[in-house]
């Protein structure tokens, strides 16, 4: 289990896209934030109505829950290529498509109970599996979406996106 601090990554660690994300987390121990991470997000999504939820700025753009369900996917798949990296697979990862799959997802039909309670368990997955890391596995690189990117970045990506979009919740939705 780690035991020590894990860094914030250079710049060579992940492709360019990605600085906007990592640079809204703040200095320190990128486990701690990941975990305090946690109880802000579930007091987020706890606190919304279901019409609150199913809320979408303008025309075209996902609601709160898609919203939601974006962060949750984009969780799984940093932790997976956290996970196949970390264990030293040199096999370049395919990119996503967050509209299908938000297109996909079904949150519409979800109650904001059920996405809170999957993002507790998944960040509680994803913190066991981060903590599991030894020092040569965070330090390890692999290829993702076309790009190199080593393990300790995804886990800043990590908490960077969920930063991004509980903020965007924030300052777009519930104005």
């Amino acid at each position: 289990m780690s035991s020590f601090r894990v860094g914030r990554p250079g710049a060579d660690e992940y492709a360019p896209y990605y600085d906007k994300y990592i640079a809204r987390v703040p200095d320190g121990d990128i486990l701690v934030t990941l975990a305090n991470q946690l109880d802000a997000t579930l007091a987020l999504i706890r606190s919304l109505s279901e019409q609150q939820a199913m809320f979408a700025y303008a025309a075209g753009k996902w609601s709160v829950k898609e919203v939601i369900g974006h962060v949750i996917d984009c969780e799984r798949v940093f932790a997976y290529r956290a996970l196949r990296i970390a264990r030293g697979d040199q096999t370049p990862l395919a990119s996503i498509s967050e509209n299908d799959f938000a297109k996909h997802g079904g949150q519409a039909a979800r109650s904001t109970a059920d996405l809170a309670e999957e993002f507790q368990h998944l960040r509680v997955s994803s913190l066991d599996l981060l903590r599991s890391f030894d020092t040569a596995a965070w330090d390890r690189r692999g290829t993702a979406s076309n790009n190199p990117v080593s393990v300790r970045a995804l886990a800043w990506i990590l908490a960077g996106h969920e930063l991004h979009h509980r903020t965007i919740i924030h300052e777009r939705y519930l104005v």
